[in-house]
């Protein structure tokens, strides 16, 4: 799709127990036209990463938006992790001592259900799993919540991109009601971001990273979202990212992330982000509200 410019303003598995649907009240997006806040690994400060516990806690601190890490199991299975490795969020090492690395690729999706990857975080989380991507969006669709997927390390596992479109396809995502306003698809790899566009053109995508200011044209052909860290932000990058139109014809957004305090989080709404990625949602939503 051609690229064009628009007018900038300078201002500009399971084991955790189903809870009650996400609050509309307490919802993240409650009113003004600040930027949406989106609970990374769901709400990691404060339950174990990537787990259904922290899909959970963020519902029950009232935030639509949750974010995820995919990966592919030696068998095939896609799972939620952010590591290559289990053995910082898991019990693998102790559960299989000769398996060094440890890496997510190299064991089943049997073996991985084993695992404990909630006592690493407190004990009060002992038990939890590391979910599949099945028993995820069935969560997060529970909760009435909202998706940021990201396909980690992607060169891992060749075809991961069809694979988790048709995972969400299987359970209800690609619908109109979920590619409207409740899934973006994002990577560090720009390929693979440009794969999912081209498989499934409805689905939005982002790409994390902060691509130079004339390369921009070409990632608005294939991506909606551009997503760097926030140390690497400035309010004319933001300004930058919206002046280009991206495939569905309104302007490329810009979420940022790992934001975890206060004095960080009102300066990057004051660059005009379109949204903040974070371990801790409700300080930085008290902190730009």
């Amino acid at each position: 799709m051609p690229v064009r410019a628009v007018a900038v303003t300078t201002t500009a598995l399971l084991g955790v127990a189903l809870t009650a649907p996400l609050s509309h009240a307490r919802a993240d997006e409650a009113a003004g036209d600040g930027p949406v806040v989106v609970a990374h690994r769901g709400a990691s400060g404060y339950a174990p990463e990537n787990t259904l516990a922290a899909v959970d806690r963020a519902a029950a601190l009232g935030f639509r938006w949750v974010e995820n890490d995919v990966q592919r199991t030696r068998d095939g299975e896609l799972v939620v992790l952010h590591d290559e490795s289990l053995a910082r969020t898991t019990d693998v090492e102790e559960v299989f001592p000769d398996r060094s690395p440890w890496k997510v690729k190299d064991f089943t999706a049997a073996e991985i259900a084993r695992l404990d990857a909630g006592s690493w975080f407190g004990s009060e989380y002992a038990g939890a799993r590391v979910p599949t991507l099945e028993q995820y969006v069935k969560r997060v669709d529970h909760n009435h919540q909202k998706l940021l997927l990201e396909l980690k390390s992607p060169g891992l596992y060749p075809g991961i991109e069809r694979q988790t479109l048709k995972v969400l396809a299987n359970e209800g995502w690609l619908d109109r009601r979920h590619v409207a306003g409740r899934l973006v698809v994002q990577s560090f790899d720009a390929d693979s971001i440009r794969t999912v566009h081209d498989l499934k053109p409805a689905v939005k995508t982002g790409f994390l990273g902060t691509p130079a200011v004339s390369e921009l044209p070409a990632y608005a052909e294939f991506a909606d979202q551009i997503n760097p860290s926030h140390s690497s932000l400035s309010m004319s990058y933001v300004s930058s990212v919206h002046a280009f139109t991206g495939p569905h014809g309104r302007p490329l957004e810009v979420l940022t992330w790992t934001v975890n305090d206060a004095e960080t989080a009102r300066r990057v709404a004051g660059y005009g982000v379109d949204g903040i990625i974070t371990n801790k949602p409700d300080v930085v939503r008290d902190a730009v509200d």
